[in-house]
């Protein structure tokens, strides 16, 4: 295998992960966690599968082609792990741009963020973890706004167990029904929007309520 085909594979995973595991066997676990954690954990990544990689990973499970336990473990560690390196990032820029005075940064904006992040944080790191490109930047932007870290790690890992061991265990007992298999973003996609409705509609009662006082 040359270079351009590993990068195809890694980039493609969820399509080639039955091919992967007859040539590589055991190693496909250590593939796995390090895309889940680049995805998560590395803003220049977003591009990773995420979720289409756990369901179908999970589907696989179910074939006896790999141990579903053992890879909810792994790749909750993963998840985890990736987003933590990823608020650590975003605080480390986060304390230097509060601190100067830089012409092209909107410091009303950022401090508004963080407000958002202190109010909304924890729904925000949930929800994230099932939309792509989002759930990359989510983590970032919360060290960015300087959630404290107590809070960001238990929504974190609430996120990762919801994100891993539901997406795993719905490849695991429905990941081979082709209707399903093929509809799999539109699904999470459904899924996410029912699960924000309530939020979001929550938020434009708090609007409205600020609008009835004035």
């Amino acid at each position: 295998m040359d270079f351009m085909e590993l990068i195809n594979m890694v980039l493609h995973v969820d399509k080639y992960l039955g091919a992967f595991i007859t040539q590589y066997g055991t190693m496909v676990y250590a593939v796995l966690f390090a895309i889940v954690f680049c995805e998560t954990g590395l803003v220049v990544f977003p591009f990773l599968p995420g979720d289409s990689l756990l369901f179908i990973a999970g589907a696989f499970s179910a074939t006896g082609a790999m141990n579903a336990w053992l890879l909810i473990v792994l790749l909750f560690i993963a998840a985890v792990a990736g987003n933590t390196v990823n608020y650590w990032i975003g605080s480390a820029i986060g304390h230097k741009v509060f601190t100067h005075d830089y012409k092209w940064l909107d410091k009303a904006a950022l401090q508004k963020t963080h407000a958002f992040y202190e109010n909304h944080g924890g729904k925000t790191i949930i929800l994230a973890r099932f939309v792509p490109i989002v759930r990359t930047f989510a983590p970032f932007v919360a060290g960015v706004s300087e959630m404290t870290f107590a809070k960001f790690q238990f929504y974190n890992v609430i996120g990762a167990l919801i994100w891993v061991g539901g997406l795993v265990a719905a490849g695991y007992f429905f990941g081979n029904i082709p209707i399903i298999k093929e509809n799999l973003n539109t699904i999470v996609l459904l899924g996410v929007g029912a699960a924000a409705f309530p939020v979001a509609l929550g938020a434009l009662w708090k609007v409205y309520r600020h609008l009835a006082r004035s």
